[in-house]
């Protein structure tokens, strides 16, 4: 997958800065009812690890170097309503699959099945999440704003391999309540600073989904970011080993009513 790159000269470049930053929109201090965040961007793992079963009848292997790095396409949804001022629900829909063909170099035991090295294996990982938050604004000044709440994570998530007609799969569904952070810093009238952060760790795993992004306010209803967000976690029991970290490179649209 090629990702496309746009180069813009430097006087052009300095001139849109411009432009932009003689309109001047004041940073709206009433808090939006509802705001709806579309967002996307290619996606790279810098690490996925298997073993299932978690025992001697399984093989820990890596999925990244089974099926590459990527990139693949990403996207998410979040959905706002603002119930008070201070109080507000928060939908996430975050989507992320893919599906790749490499080889083993050793033999690998993966529920139940054995797969041969040398030989084209297709590898289908599958790791979506469902959450909806609780937040709280304990803070909203001239020039920051941040939330604190908590997080009801349901995931869905696959591992598939397939060689020839040999195939197996792990399936699983779960919830993990997770502690939920955000801010916005207001650089300037139009431009702001957005962080958003989804985790826990203890017991048997660990969750971390943080998102850094500058936002460029046209209005008070139309926002535009670009930014990074890091995915990293997993779970180690008796059934299953599984630790992944993504990292993407990120832009939204943001539409506030």
């Amino acid at each position: 997958m090629k990702i496309l790159s746009f180069n813009i000269p430097k006087p052009v470049f300095l001139a849109l800065l411009t432009v932009m930053g003689l309109s001047s929109v004041a940073f709206a201090q009433e808090v939006p009812r509802f705001e709806i965040e579309l967002e996307a961007g290619p996606v790279w793992q810098t690490r996925n690890d298997v073993q299932i079963p978690n025992d001697e009848t399984g093989t820990r292997f890596s999925l990244e170097e089974l099926a590459g790095g990527g990139p693949w396409l990403t996207g998410r949804l979040y959905a706002t309503w603002n119930i008070k001022p201070r109080h507000g629900l928060r939908l996430l829909l975050a989507p992320l699959s893919y599906t790749e063909t490499g080889t083993f170099d050793e033999a690998v035991d993966f529920v139940g099945e054995t797969y041969q090295p040398g030989e084209p294996t297709e590898a289908t990982y599958q790791f979506n999440s469902w959450r909806l938050s609780y937040r709280y604004m304990f803070r909203n000044g001239e020039r920051w704003r941040w939330w604190v709440g908590f997080t009801a994570k349901a995931r869905d998530a696959k591992v598939e391999l397939r060689q020839g007609d040999i195939t197996s799969k792990d399936t699983d569904v779960g919830f993990v309540p997770l502690l939920h952070l955000a801010a916005h810093w207001k650089l300037a009238d139009r431009w702001r600073v957005l962080f958003d952060f989804d985790g826990l760790a203890g017991g048997p795993g660990r969750a971390v989904d943080l998102g850094l992004k500058l936002a460029y306010d046209f209005d008070e209803s139309w926002s535009l970011t670009a930014g990074y967000r890091t995915v990293e976690g997993g779970a180690d029991t008796d059934e299953v080993y599984n630790f992944a970290w993504f990292n993407s490179f990120v832009v939204s649209g943001i539409y506030r009513f």
